[in-house]
This record gives structure tokens, sequence and C-alpha cells, in this order.
């Protein structure tokens, strides 16, 4: 799978037509089919969710994949789930997002000098991508960071599943990353060679599994957000 896009607004356009992975097609419209009964009233999105935010981000947020009735109910990442509402509150906090909250695609949400994407785009069962499914969506994130590469100083991960799914992306994309590879963990901080320097900072996922328990708090996600504003130079 190959993508011709030369501008962001021409990606997220691809992204949102791909069927390229049967298992996470039928799901994702599956899901948008039978619905949760809270949104029974809602029409669905049921496709791929593509990135969000200024096509000149110095700052990228990378996750795993929508949620079934988050993202991939409301058309946009992160947006509409307990999730979304964790990180969009810290990146307002923090001076990123315009408002706290996001609820829909058409709710008057910016992100300042901040792009959210995954390396998933579309929902999967149980929130686990197959390893296939992941490298076969790469050829989003590998566009999406080429087309990022003048502005990007700085990408926050949010997860395991993303740490080890960027570093091979940044590595094709021309960034160095060290031999062996840097491991994932909350608060790591990996500084970069390659097209222009580029930090990398790990954060523990904003799931329920996380926040929920205390193992993520809105002051360790502040934490890490601020210290990614600040090496992307947006402080």
């Amino acid at each position: 799978m190959v993508t011709a896009a030369t501008t962001l607004a021409e990606l997220d356009r691809a992204v949102s037509e791909c069927r390229a992975c049967p298992r996470l097609v039928s799901w994702r419209e599956q899901v948008a089919q039978t619905k949760r009964a809270s949104f029974a009233g809602e029409t669905y999105w049921g496709r791929p969710v593509p990135g969000f935010g200024p096509a000149d981000a110095a700052l990228a947020v990378v996750g795993l994949a929508p949620a079934a009735h988050g993202g991939n109910r409301t058309g946009r990442m992160f947006t509409g789930d307990r999730s979304g509402d964790v990180l969009f509150q810290a990146l307002y906090n923090v001076g990123l997002a315009s408002q706290p909250t996001s609820v829909r695609r058409d709710d008057g949400l910016t992100l300042r000098g901040t792009r959210i994407t995954a390396p998933v785009h579309c929902a999967p069962p149980a929130n686990k991508p197959t390893p296939a499914e992941r490298d076969r969506c790469s050829v989003w994130l590998a566009t999406e960071l080429e087309l990022l590469r003048p502005t990007l100083r700085a990408v926050v991960v949010l997860g395991a599943f993303g740490w080890q799914a960027l570093l091979p992306v940044l590595a094709a994309a021309g960034w160095v990353v060290p031999r062996p590879r840097p491991r994932f963990a909350h608060g790591a901080h990996v500084v970069l060679d390659g097209p222009t320097e580029l930090h990398l900072l790990g954060c523990y996922h904003v799931s329920q599994q996380n926040t929920f328990t205390g193992r993520l708090t809105p002051a360790m996600l502040e934490a890490v957000l601020r210290e990614a504003k600040d090496v992307a130079g947006l402080g």
C-alpha cells in the first residue's frame, strides 16, 4: 500500500477511505451498526480515523488506535471517550488545547502546535491490533511524519505499543534510532539525530485501566506534556 499524499489534508482523506485490513473493516463497521445503547441515536463515523491538528505541528502525540465508541463514533482521535477526557484536559491545562473537552468533531476544539495520531487508524477488537495490521497501517504514520518533518521537534508516545510501532517508522524516515532500541518507560526521554533533532518522550497510555487505578495521574501526564512542550519550542 502506498500513498501519493503531498499534504496532510490529502493524507487525512486517504486514511479515512482505507480498507486494507479486512478484520478491522468488519469490526469498525459492525460497531457502527450495533452501537452502544447510550449512543443509539447517533450516526457513527465507522471508518479509519485520521490524525488531528495543524500541518505545522512541532509536537506529535501518538496513541494506539481509535476507541470503538470514541474515535470510531466521532471521527476524531481521542474524542468522545474517557481516555480523551483525560488527555484533552491535560493538553488544555498545559496550554496546548483551546478547551478542556472533546466531544465531537465540530465542537470547536483546536490544538496549538500539536497533532494527535496513532499507528493504527481503525478501532480494533479488544483494543488489540495484530502485528500485521500495525505494519500495514505504518505507511500512513510514515507519511504523516514525513509531512510534519520540517516543523516536528518532539513526540509524546502514549504506551508501549505506540513506542514499538513508532521506532522503525522513525528509522525509515531518516532519524537515527540507537541500537539496542530504547525501551519504553513512563518518563523516558530520548533525543534522536536525523533530518532534525527529535525528542522522543514516553508516557503511560491514558486508558481507563491506567487512569482509574492511578498508574497514570493527571499530574504525571501534564509533567510529560510540559516537558514535550518545552523541548518542542512551544513554551
